[in-house]
């Protein structure tokens, strides 16, 4: 499956991501407190999507099993220790299409945070 962590696209099997043990200790999780998570997690560093992609697809595993329907999720933390409180989230459904294009943007290097956001986010717009 194709995610869109912020602004870099994972693919990856969600199944393969969690040990069974781990999926059913996870599989009480709420999706608040995945996101609660993610808070934390970017609190931390900022650019978890970026300095450690594995933790990051891990993330993304867990709200893709707690939202089958979500395929890109956007952390957006103002600085590295920051307070959680002031980390902010987004989901989205993204369709197969700009995934597509998304990716093939990255593969070529090409991707930047503008291009996804111009695309999914649309934070910049006028």
């Amino acid at each position: 499956m194709l995610f869109l962590m912020n602004d870099v696209v994972f693919s990856f099997d969600a199944g393969e991501l969690a040990p069974p043990v781990a999926r059913d200790r996870f599989a009480k999780l709420s999706l608040n407190y995945v996101s609660e998570l993610g808070r934390e997690l970017y609190a931390q560093e900022p650019l978890l999507h970026t300095k450690d992609p594995e933790r990051a697809m891990r993330l993304a595993s867990l709200i893709v099993s707690k939202a089958p329907d979500i395929n890109a999720a956007l952390f957006i933390a103002p600085g590295r220790g920051c307070l959680v409180e002031l980390v902010q989230v987004r989901y989205a459904q993204i369709g197969l299409e700009v995934m597509g294009a998304l990716l093939t943007r990255q593969k070529a290097g090409s991707l930047t945070n503008v291009e996804a956001d111009r695309q999914v986010w649309r934070r910049l717009a006028a």
